[in-house]
């Protein structure tokens, strides 16, 4: 995937040395059961140097006095998903872990986040903390997605690429099965820059090693 600029606090590090990733951990929130997937996106204010103005899965770095490892990032996610769309009443426990993604090297600031699923609680109504958070939407992966295309809706590459993982599910539930029968292994991207274009790929694409 190409982009022809970084989102906010994406820059590229003009140092030698990489900057060491910070923990941090989001929650996908679920709904639809059995019958349907929907997720919930919550906007960042666009005032915030970091990520300002997209669209991301409720999150944020883990808090020294949560811990180390998972239950760390269990208690961070579930905090996150308070704080910034006011949804509580699910267990750190409840959690399936679905993905780990680190920032690539070449990026000045870098995170090791840690994605889990969870079924929105039956009485779960999300509000934006109005200052971190500025709005919010449900939407199916699909549409997400198509938003993006449209330019309407701007997303970062873990995001995207979880999107379209998320699209060959039917419903929540087929979702939450097939993450929890999974081993779940990091992710790191690298950057590749031709001119003035910087190409984001995966391992095991052609150039990653």
């Amino acid at each position: 995937m190409e982009f022809d600029k970084p989102a906010p606090g994406e820059e590229l590090n003009d140092s030698e040395e990489a900057t060491l990733p910070r923990q941090a951990a989001s929650v996908v929130l679920l709904r639809g059961g059995a019958d349907r997937l929907e997720l919930l996106l919550v906007q960042r204010t666009p005032k915030a140097r970091f990520m300002g103005g997209f669209w991301v899965f409720p999150g944020g770095a883990v808090d020294a006095h949560e811990g180390e490892g998972d239950e760390a990032h269990r208690l961070a996610a579930v905090r996150e998903l308070e704080e910034e769309a006011s949804v509580s009443g699910i267990a750190p426990s409840e959690l399936v872990k679905f993905s780990r993604w680190i920032t690539p090297a070449a990026v000045k600031i870098r995170f090791d986040t840690h994605f889990f699923l969870a079924p929105a609680p039956a009485a779960a109504s999300p509000v934006v903390d109005g200052s971190e958070i500025v709005d919010l939407v449900w939407h199916t992966p699909q549409s997400a997605l198509e938003a993006y295309g449209r330019d309407q809706l701007p997303l970062v590459f873990p995001t995207i690429k979880q999107l379209e993982q998320f699209s060959a599910f039917d419903s929540s539930d087929a979702l939450i099965a097939h993450a929890a029968a999974q081993t779940v292994e990091p992710v790191e991207p690298r950057v590749l820059i031709e001119g003035e274009v910087a190409r984001v790929l995966l391992p095991g694409e052609p150039g990653y090693d």
